[in-house]
């Protein structure tokens, strides 16, 4: 008998046994982490976070922008809801308006909006944003979604008057529609440089930590308003039939 026939005889089937264990293990494996992927992807509920540059983050990676920062926190406090950014840059309230339908097919069950600011900044007739905000806020309103409404301040070089009236416009329209109401989304960061991009006006990683900071209170209250509705609609027991007992 030749020695390659031996050869393949003795080694053969013990590298066939090895490449199938070697498969497998690999399976099992790659079963293992579908199973952890499909775990950390189990979210009790969808918050989308709509906005311009300020919510995209603009010239940061997305996980440095707040939406990636807020779901982070939210998570490490155990609260399961997943965070969707759905920031465009340099978008207006008509922008924001034109793509809400759009914005309800990733089903959300909170949304975060904070708009207006490029309104602002281009001196739009301040029934614009107004008008605009309010659609936004009463067709959220009418598909169910519990709505964060930041307020937006703006520069005071258009001066004192539309400036005022302009910062007006959020608080009056969180009281109309009766939704948690965050006064200004960039309180604390806002001409705070080393919070700031070099341009002055866009949070970097550390400003976006801020505006979680205190953004976080409305979240969860949003989150309560969203789990008290949940547990209202929830259908109850039904009621046990009266047991009467033969005289």
């Amino acid at each position: 008998m030749s020695d390659t026939i031996i050869f393949l005889r003795k080694y053969v089937p013990v590298l066939a046994s090895s490449l199938l264990v070697a498969f497998l293990l690999a399976g099992c494996e790659r079963e293992a982490e579908e199973v952890e992927q499909v775990e950390e992807e189990t979210y009790i509920g969808t918050i989308v976070a709509v906005g311009d540059s300020l919510t995209a983050g603009y010239g940061l990676d997305e996980g440095d922008a707040y939406p990636a920062q807020l779901q982070q926190k939210l998570l490490e406090d155990g609260r399961k809801y997943e965070v969707i950014n759905a920031g465009v840059s340099g978008e207006t309230t008509s922008g924001t308006l034109s793509r809400l339908n759009w914005i309800l097919t990733q089903q959300p069950d909170i949304v975060i909006l904070e708009t207006g600011a490029n309104d602002g900044l281009r001196g739009l007739e301040l029934s614009v944003p107004r008008e605009n905000i309010s659609k936004i806020l009463q067709k959220l309103e009418d598909q169910g979604v519990v709505t964060v409404l930041t307020g937006m301040n703006m520069v005071w070089n258009l001066g004192p008057q539309y400036t005022s009236e302009f910062n007006a416009i959020y608080p009056a329209l969180a009281k109309d529609y009766d939704v948690v109401f965050m006064p200004f989304f960039l309180q604390g960061v806002a001409a705070v440089a080393e919070l700031n991009e070099e341009d002055g006006i866009h949070p970097n990683a550390k400003g976006y930590a801020v505006v979680v900071e205190n953004l976080y209170p409305y979240v969860i209250e949003a989150i309560q308003v969203l789990e008290k509705r949940r547990q209202e609609t929830q259908p109850g027991e039904p009621e046990q039939a009266e047991v009467v007992s033969p005289e």
